[in-house]
């Protein structure tokens, strides 16, 4: 695999006021959910997952959904994005006014769709046609992820026709693109490289984005392997922070700090200001009450030559 394969741009979507969030034990007030957001598009980010609309009893971080969409800044360069698991859900986040995407979710095995939203696996992708359908009569757009793409954390492996099958069935209900999730972390760059080639043949001309839990260590391995196969957009949370309230074991995603510093350095760009992440994850860490687990958030950027430093701190 050469330089050549790799494309001069990558689109960020940055997940942190949602997956980053939703299964944190602490409460996090709507106004700093509000202004996460806010310091996320400071530091370049257009395409925001601001919350989810889902059962409150089931994920209560994420009841404020309402709220956190009214205190929304208005942005015409900005997409909103509200997860959604069925159409009632759908319907709440169109009915904000604030929301431009809904983001489905399709799930690969039967018994993780059943503990994730109560459907089969085939019930889920069904939902998921429903839920872009319902986006694209309401002017808006939607998007589907497949949950448990890599590994199940109930039935272990999943193959990998499964999921090219999903995504093919996805793809007639037209979204802007299907992401391949890997919920648990156990992905591998070898198998990330194969399943997203296939996906992208089988979706042709639909993008392919990735979704990676830094569980195991390999989220951003999996990432840089994502983007050679041909991935062009990529989820990441400040700070590293995520996880899934019904897949056991799940860890945080990989952090936007860490993939903006990686492919910045090896000439992708991101649209990202990494000073500004790292400022954010400062003030997270705050919030949170607790360090965040993003590498570059604790060892900082690239280092400068000591003749800048001195100039800039003169």
């Amino acid at each position: 695999m050469t330089d050549k394969m790799y494309t001069a741009k990558i689109e960020m979507v940055e997940v942190g006021p949602r997956d980053g969030l939703q299964n944190e034990k602490v409460s996090i007030s709507t106004a700093d959910k509000i202004a996460l957001v806010e310091r996320a598009i400071e530091a370049g980010s257009r395409r925001i997952e601001v919350t989810s609309f889902v059962n409150p009893r089931a994920v209560p971080q994420m009841a404020d959904a309402d709220a956190v969409c009214a205190g929304l800044p208005a942005r015409q360069d900005v997409t909103y994005i509200g997860l959604v698991m069925n159409g009632r859900g759908a319907e709440r986040a169109i009915e904000t006014g604030r929301i431009h995407q809904l983001g489905a979710v399709a799930v690969s095995t039967d018994t993780f769709a059943m503990a994730n939203q109560g459907q089969t696996s085939d019930g889920s992708v069904d939902a998921s046609c429903d839920i872009i359908a319902r986006a694209n009569a309401a002017g808006l757009t939607g998007q589907a992820t497949i949950a448990a793409s890599f590994g199940c954390p109930f039935e272990g492996e999943v193959g990998e026709d499964r999921v090219v099958a999903m995504a093919a069935a996805l793809a007639t209900a037209e979204p802007v693109e299907i992401a391949l999730a890997d919920t648990i972390g156990v992905a591998n760059p070898a198998h990330v490289s194969r399943l997203v080639a296939r996906v992208l043949e089988a979706i042709d001309p639909l993008p392919v984005r990735v979704h990676f839990h830094n569980t195991r260590g390999t989220g951003l391995a999996n990432v840089w392997a994502a983007i050679g196969a041909g991935a062009t957009v990529v989820d990441a949370s400040i700070g590293g922070l995520g996880g899934c309230p019904f897949a056991p074991g799940a860890a945080g995603n990989v952090a936007t700090e860490d993939v903006a510093y990686m492919l910045e350095r090896a000439g992708i760009s991101t649209g990202l200001d990494l000073d500004r992440l790292i400022e954010t994850n400062r003030w997270l860490s705050g919030v949170m009450g607790k360090p965040l687990p993003a590498m570059v958030g604790k060892a900082g950027g690239f280092p400068q030559a000591r003749e800048e430093t001195e100039k800039e701190s003169a």
